[in-house]
C-alpha cells in the first residue's frame, strides 16, 4: 500500500495561517528570592540551590587558580 493521494493543493496563503501558531514560547523566568537571580519557575535555583524556602541542593563554588602570585 502506498501513500494517500493529495486531494487538493494548499495555498501559500493557506499553509502560513496555520502555522502562525507554530511559535516557541518563552518560559517563566522568575527572581530568585534568595539570591537574586533568575530561575525557571518551579524549579530549584542552579546559582544557590534554593526551591520553597529551603536549601535543597548544595552548590559547589569554584575557586580560581592565580599562577601569577606563586
Amino acid at each position: 500500500m502506498g501513500a494517500i493521494a493529495q486531494q487538493r493543493r494548499v495555498s501559500k496563503t493557506r499553509k502560513l495561517k496555520r502555522r502562525t501558531h507554530y511559535k516557541l514560547e518563552v518560559p517563566g523566568m522568575v527572581v530568585c528570592p534568595n539570591c537574586g537571580e533568575l530561575k525557571l519557575s518551579h524549579r530549584v535555583c542552579p546559582v544557590c540551590g534554593h526551591y520553597n524556602g529551603k536549601q535543597v541542593k548544595e552548590i559547589k563554588v569554584k575557586e580560581e587558580k592565580n599562577d601569577k602570585e606563586n
